[in-house]
C-alpha cells in the first residue's frame, strides 16, 4: 500500500456513494457466514480488514481467539467500542503487520480489491500466517454481478471490471472476476479447494436498501437469491474462494 493513502478518509461515505450499506450488514454478512461455517477449523481466527467490527461480531459465537488487522485507526476505535476486549486488534497495513503466530482460519472479505499489491499480501497469508491444515476465506465483489452488468448497459460504468470514481475514492484498485481472483490466489502459492458465489444480485446496493425497508422483499425471496447464487456463482454479488496452504 502506498504511504500516501489515508485509510481513515477512504472508509468515509462520499456525496453519492456509501462505503457500506444496510444490504451489506443485513443480507450479505449473514449469507457470508452461512457460506463459511461448514469449512471452519477449530482454533484461532484472523480477520484481515475488520472495518468497524460489524462482521467481526458474527465470529464471536464460533471462536474465542480472534485477532483483527485494520489499517484505519478510526475504524479500530469504533470496533473496540462495540466489542471491547473480546477481540485483539493490530493497527497496521498488511504488508508490514507484525503477527505473533499462525492462524487456523483467516478471513479476507471485500478487502483484496483495495490493495496495491494483492499477490504480495496473499503470499504472506500462505507463507507466514496460515497454520498447517488451516483455511483461508477469500471474498471479493464480483465484476460480473448482474447489477453491475446492467449499470454497464445503462452507460453508468464503462465495463464490468472498471473501477468507478466512487470506488476509487474508497480505495478500490481493481474489480475481480472469478478467474482473476483465482489467478492471484494461485500466483501467491495458495491452493484453491472450493469456489462459489454469495447471493444472486440484480439490483444496486442503494436499491436494495430502499426495498429492504418495505414488505416487497420477503425472507423467502432472500433465501431464493442465496440458493440461486450457489447455482450461478458468476452472477452473484460476491465471489468466494476457500483456500489452503500451497506447497
Amino acid at each position: 500500500m502506498s504511504q500516501q493513502r489515508d485509510y481513515n478518509i477512504e472508509i468515509r461515505d462520499t456525496r453519492d456513494h456509501q462505503y457500506a450499506y444496510g444490504f451489506d450488514f443485513d443480507v450479505m454478512h449473514p449469507y457470508m457466514m452461512r457460506s463459511f461455517e461448514p469449512f471452519f477449523r477449530v482454533g484461532s481466527l484472523l480477520e484481515l480488514g475488520s472495518f468497524k467490527g460489524d462482521f467481526t461480531r458474527r465470529f464471536l459465537t464460533h471462536f474465542d481467539d480472534i485477532t483483527c488487522v485494520e489499517a484505519s485507526g478510526e475504524a479500530i476505535a469504533e470496533a473496540k467500542q462495540k466489542l471491547g476486549t473480546q477481540v485483539s486488534y493490530i493497527h497496521s497495513q498488511f504488508e508490514t503487520a507484525p503477527l505473533p503466530k499462525r492462524y487456523d482460519n483467516i478471513v479476507l472479505t471485500h478487502v483484496l480489491e483495495h490493495l496495491d499489491n494483492p499477490v504480495r499480501v496473499l503470499r504472506r497469508i500462505n507463507d507466514e500466517w496460515l497454520a498447517d491444515g488451516g483455511r483461508f476465506f477469500l471474498v471479493c465483489p464480483n465484476a460480473n454481478a448482474p447489477s453491475r452488468q446492467i449499470a454497464v448497459k445503462m452507460g453508468l460504468i464503462s465495463h464490468n471490471t472498471a473501477v468507478t470514481p466512487a470506488e476509487a475514492e474508497h480505495g478500490h484498485r481493481c474489480t475481480y472476476t472469478l478467474d482473476t481472483l483465482e489467478r492471484d490466489a494461485v500466483a501467491a502459492g495458495l491452493r484453491v479447494v472450493h469456489r462459489s458465489g454469495i447471493f444472486f444480485k440484480a439490483l444496486a446496493n442503494f436499491q436494495w436498501d430502499r426495498l429492504l425497508q418495505t414488505d416487497i422483499i420477503s425472507p423467502e425471496y432472500l433465501e431464493g437469491c442465496y440458493q440461486l447464487g450457489q447455482r450461478y456463482p458468476d452472477l452473484c454479488s460476491s465471489i468466494f474462494l476457500l483456500c489452503e496452504q500451497g506447497d
